[in-house]
């Protein structure tokens, strides 16, 4: 490969990304730089075999953690959840969990302990088949969710010292008794607690300043907690999510004319969300915050900060999903799915920041902080070294750039100024052409665990635990018995 004019990096990583239950997000991904990709926010259901799907058949490299969200809906729904569920199914599970009650369980039930000791044990078999950690939308389901179910959601990852990752608990209330930050520092401090890895998802909404300053004293204290961005200053969610509901709106401080209609690009009205709320409350709508357009500069400047796009899954003006062989102009969604990782270079770029801090913004940092946490896949990527795997990402510094807009017909036009991209070793993007029919991509997950490591919730143990008196040893020197 001539590589004159261009800058040969590491392959970008996401840890975000939604569309990788489709190979057009994989074709997409590529396009943008990314050689790997992984859902460690929302998470995957039946993770042996959702890996096991993927075996020889992906383009890029692929892993996943354990769904909170989809645990849930398992055990308070009573939904059937057969075969690997991942953001593909997210918005058909969404709209189902009405059926049985016409009340979505997961999002704003509390659990029984009974409950609770079914889910851990769920997720907790999962985590022996190799999951990456747990993922969780708790701010999706904050209504039903408790402190002591996230502690103990937290620990079941812990107990095998994996990561825990999260869309935070009030995320973008900007007002007490419920400003955001109250969210990370809940999920900061178990984290803490256990001494776990500890992601804490798109933290680019208010608040976002203290967070980060938090987690940048943590570091130098030695704990591995790090957060994500994505480079935009509008959103993607499904329209019947609690936090955009009638009643909670004013805590963004928003209204009805932030949402977009990605079917026509167009703001919408009160009465418009009304009509498709009643009609489909898995419609994914966006979401702007114009605030963001003030701090979006900042993040790119923030160490330590990873790039992250939450990719949603790729669907047509008809809601069908979109594989291989479809074209890019037939994506309909937020532009984030495609060109999150070239967009970051554009605006660094014209911001003027370091190409080095933005490299490591997309690839190292993510690669460090995974590799910490003994994923040994990790450990060899996001470098340019002797020894490392050959995740490699050639653009030129000049010219990178998104191409994707929040016009219908532009929503998935691919990024540019990246001619060649491999994945482990092998080019699958070659003078701009993604490759057809190769499929280098890799697992990444941690070995399977012969026995699992969940003890059961107990009232009686769990008291005694706590209750059980320990002197230190200078009060045994002082006669204390």
């Amino acid at each position: 490969i001539d590589a004159t004019g261009h800058v040969v990096s590491p392959g970008f990583i996401d840890t975000h990304f939604h569309a990788n239950g489709s190979t057009w997000g994989s074709k997409a991904a590529l396009r943008d730089g990314l050689t790997t990709a992984m859902d460690l926010e929302l998470g995957c259901l039946n993770i042996e075999q959702w890996y096991a799907e993927r075996e020889g058949k992906w383009a890029i490299n692929y892993g996943a953690a354990v769904s909170h969200e989809f645990s849930r809906m398992k055990v308070l729904d009573g939904m059937v959840m057969e075969g690997p569920k991942d953001g593909n199914d997210f918005a058909a599970l969404r709209n189902a969990s009405y059926e049985e009650n016409d009340i979505p369980d997961w999002a704003v039930t509390t659990m029984t302990v009974e409950q609770m000791n079914e889910m851990f044990t769920n997720m907790d078999k999962e985590l022996q088949a190799g999951a990456l950690g747990i993922a969780s939308t708790t701010g999706y389901m904050a209504n039903g969710v408790t402190t002591l179910e996230l502690f103990n959601v937290q620990k079941v990852a812990a107990n095998y010292g994996r990561l825990y990752a999260s869309h935070v608990r009030l995320l973008g209330n900007s007002k007490p008794p419920t400003e955001a930050t109250l969210g990370a520092f809940e999920q900061i401090a178990n984290g803490i607690a256990l001494n776990q890895p500890l992601i804490l998802s798109h933290n680019n909404n208010y608040g976002w300043w203290e967070v980060e300053q938090h987690l940048q004293l943590l570091r130098d204290q030695g704990f591995n907690v790090w957060s994500e961005y994505y480079p935009y200053t509008c959103g993607s969610s499904t329209i019947g999510s609690e936090f955009i509901k009638p009643d909670n709106m004013g805590e963004l401080g928003l209204t009805y004319e932030n949402l977009i209609d990605p079917m026509s690009g167009e703001a919408m009205v009160r009465a418009t969300y009304d009509r498709i709320v009643a009609e489909d409350r898995a419609y994914i709508i966006i979401l702007c915050l114009p605030e963001r357009e003030e701090w979006l500069p900042m993040w790119l400047k923030v160490p330590h900060m990873t790039v992250a796009g939450d990719g949603m899954p790729p669907v047509d003006v008809n809601s069908e999903f979109l594989e291989w062989d479809d074209p890019f102009e037939a994506y309909n969604g937020h532009p984030r799915t495609v060109g999150t990782h070239a967009t970051t270079f554009r605006l660094a770029r014209q911001e003027g920041i370091p190409l080095m801090q933005t490299i490591a913004q997309n690839s190292y940092w993510s690669a460090k902080h995974l590799g910490d946490a003994g994923i040994e896949a990790m450990q060899k990527r996001g470098r340019m070294q002797k020894g490392m795997v050959a995740d490699i990402t050639i653009f030129n510094p000049e010219t990178i750039t998104d191409n994707a807009t929040y016009k219908v017909g532009e929503n998935g036009n691919p990024s540019t100024g990246i001619p060649y991209v491999l994945v482990n070793g092998v080019i699958m993007v070659r003078d701009s052409k993604v490759q057809d029919g190769v499929y280098p991509g890799q697992p990444i997950r941690y070995p399977v665990e012969e026995a699992g490591k969940w003890e059961p919730l107990e009232r009686e143990s769990y008291l005694e635990t706590l209750l059980t008196p320990v002197y230190p040893q200078d009060a045994y020197d002082h006669g204390v018995e």
